[in-house]
């Protein structure tokens, strides 16, 4: 727990001294009824001594927790997440054909992203993208699951791997107003070219221009701002061809999105074979890492399909559930004011009269 008026906390130095101060004066009220024995009745001596003591303790316990709330305590608390939009980027290129994990890298890769999709609550919307040597929306932000199982089980192989252009689609669908140009990046246009305001060019690189962000109207954020969505990205493999990845990580930085990546496949990296001609593919680990870093995500490695069902597992209870810094004043002031209230209760209930 942390405190952000700790000088606050001063104020329980006079819990021991409330403490001091009611146990002299029970001493002294102990000490003129002794003196008076004669006067207390048979029923009042042998009342209950615990229940006198309540009243007081429950007023002290309530002044030290508010004591403590004004000092503005802080802690970890696990809290519904905010995310209301989950886009899945998943790679297809041929790569995905490799064998080093069991049965295949698609096939363990389909079966993961329909865990992921049947676990998610029901009021998060889901989007999927599939890149290959270009990369295509293959279903819209949606909670119809059976939409989303459909889709998946449609992803099909293709020659390269755009990873760039991925995340670019993926950003489209959630800021279709963004300036992304998607007909440039899958026609294989120069990056600059991919927004379209021509002023903006000049900031392609990441640069900022009067405040905005890249090729669009839209302010520039601090990194992970943005808790409406979130992208997960698996790939197996390097880009081959498309804008760079890093690009669009500044892009998604820019405006707050999060991206979380996932390094499918075994890092010593595999060669695939289709009979006339082979191939070797490995992980770029360096891109998908700088990626989650340049967004405030998080990169995961999956070396088996195992490994990958419980990354999902692990991105589902994390983006369901999220543990965030906050601020316990207002519980920590309305527990003390109910500690204080209840004491004056009981001593009234008891006594007749507050204590």
């Amino acid at each position: 727990m942390n405190f952000l008026a700790p000088g606050a906390l001063w104020l329980l130095a006079a819990v021991p001294v409330l403490i001091w101060a009611y146990w002299a004066l029970q001493r002294r009220t102990r000490a003129i009824r002794f003196s008076h024995v004669g006067w207390l009745k048979p029923a009042v001596t042998a009342q209950s001594r615990w229940r006198r003591h309540v009243p007081p303790l429950l007023l002290l316990a309530g002044l030290t927790v508010m004591a403590v709330a004004m000092a503005r305590p802080t802690a970890h608390v696990a809290l519904p997440s905010q995310f209301k939009t989950i886009v899945l980027v998943i790679d297809t290129s041929l790569s995905m054909r490799a064998s080093d994990v069991n049965p295949n890298r698609i096939t363990a890769a389909q079966a993961a992203a329909r865990a992921f999709v049947e676990q998610v609550p029901s009021d998060v919307r889901i989007g999927l993208v599939e890149f290959g040597g270009t990369a295509s929306a293959v279903q819209l932000p949606t909670s119809n699951r059976d939409d989303l199982l459909a889709a998946i089980d449609r992803f099909r192989l293709q020659r390269g791997t755009a990873t760039g252009s991925a995340l670019y689609v993926a950003l489209q669908m959630l800021f279709p107003d963004g300036g992304i140009d998607l007909e440039a990046i899958l026609t294989g246009s120069n990056r600059p070219s991919l927004v379209r305001d021509p002023a903006a060019r000049r900031g392609a690189k990441g640069e900022r221009n009067n405040g905005k962000a890249n090729g669009s109207d839209l302010p520039v954020v601090p990194p992970g701002s943005f808790e409406s969505a979130v992208v997960i990205l698996l790939s197996d493999g390097r880009r081959t061809t498309g804008p760079d990845p890093i690009d669009a990580a500044q892009w998604a930085a820019d405006r707050g999105v999060k991206v979380y990546t996932v390094g499918f496949g075994t890092k010593e990296g595999a060669t695939i074979d289709f009979g006339e001609w082979s191939f070797y593919v490995r992980l770029d680990e360096e891109t998908l890492k700088a990626v989650a870093d340049i967004t405030r995500g998080q990169y995961f490695h999956a070396g088996s399909s195992e490994d990958l069902q419980t990354v999902y597992k692990g991105l589902n209870n994390k983006l369901v559930v999220e543990r965030r810094q906050t601020e316990l004043t207002a519980l920590l002031s309305v527990a003390g004011g109910v500690l204080a209230t209840l004491a004056g209760l009981l001593s009234l209930l008891w006594y007749g009269r507050f204590d």
